[in-house]
């Protein structure tokens, strides 16, 4: 991670389209706790053993994903574990070194692949995305000893939308959500009070940093969430220091 990671590149789901939606899709978001988009997956205690390193999680063809358990695991301590969600770009060469970086810090990584290009945003109970990502959390949850005190849900751009959406529908499961450069938030209902982390460049070509200083952050205070919001100067991305400084908020 030398370099931050950034989407310069990326002309599918522009910004202007995302823009409006940012400011659209706040409208009429205070719905209560409900069913739409909920995950089932629980922490317990693991049936199997990993060794430490990167494995797929072996779930699909293609489109699948991977667990980064770090050298200091040990199964018979809880660990923190974040499940990362990449951009519309996919899992990169840059979405890696996030996971691997994240993974040295202290805590297990599942690096799940949307079932498409980029996530569905759909939480009706059809939605393929969702399914997935409970069925990988499962996955995890029967192999490594995760520590229910320290779960986040975690993504960039694309996957920072997701994060804010799905997250809040599910903080009595995560009780931490790293929105990195996020584009806008669909909360099909709330349930629980996780922290919350909102990073964003202030150069940010694809998705303008006013998306999260005016309307995201500002909207999830007024909701009552515990919010901790770093800006930072760069484009759409995540510098190593933000990353690290985000990591140690999140485990403390």
């Amino acid at each position: 991670m030398d370099q931050p990671i950034t989407r310069r590149r990326f002309v599918g789901l522009g910004a202007a389209a995302a823009t409006l939606l940012a400011g659209s899709r706040l409208t009429g978001l205070a719905a209560e706790a409900g069913e739409a988009g909920r995950l089932k997956a629980r922490p317990g205690k693991p049936a199997q053993v990993v060794k430490p390193g990167v494995a797929d999680l072996g779930l699909a063809q293609g489109r699948d994903g991977s667990l980064y358990v770090p050298a200091s695991y040990d199964p018979a301590k809880p660990m923190p574990l974040l499940l990362m969600l990449h951009g519309a770009l996919g899992r990169t060469p840059p979405t890696r070194a996030f996971s691997r970086m994240a993974s040295d810090t202290g805590m297990i990584v599942v690096e799940p692949d949307a079932r498409k290009h980029t996530w569905d945003f759909d939480f009706s109970g059809a939605g393929a995305d969702l399914a997935f990502l409970d069925r990988a959390l499962a996955w995890a949850f029967a192999r490594v000893n995760v520590d229910p005190r320290c779960l986040a849900l975690g993504g960039f751009s694309d996957g920072g939308s997701y994060t804010l959406s799905a997250g809040l529908a599910n903080g009595d499961l995560f009780t931490h959500l790293l929105a990195f450069s996020p584009g806008f938030m669909q909360p099909p209902g709330r349930q629980g009070k996780p922290a919350i982390w909102v990073s964003h460049g202030r150069q940010d070509e694809i998705l303008p940093v006013e998306t999260s200083r005016d309307r995201l952050v500002p909207q999830l205070k007024q909701w009552g969430y515990t919010v901790r919001y770093r800006e930072f100067d760069g484009p759409h991305g995540i510098t190593p220091e933000v990353a690290k400084e985000a990591f140690h908020w999140f485990i403390g």
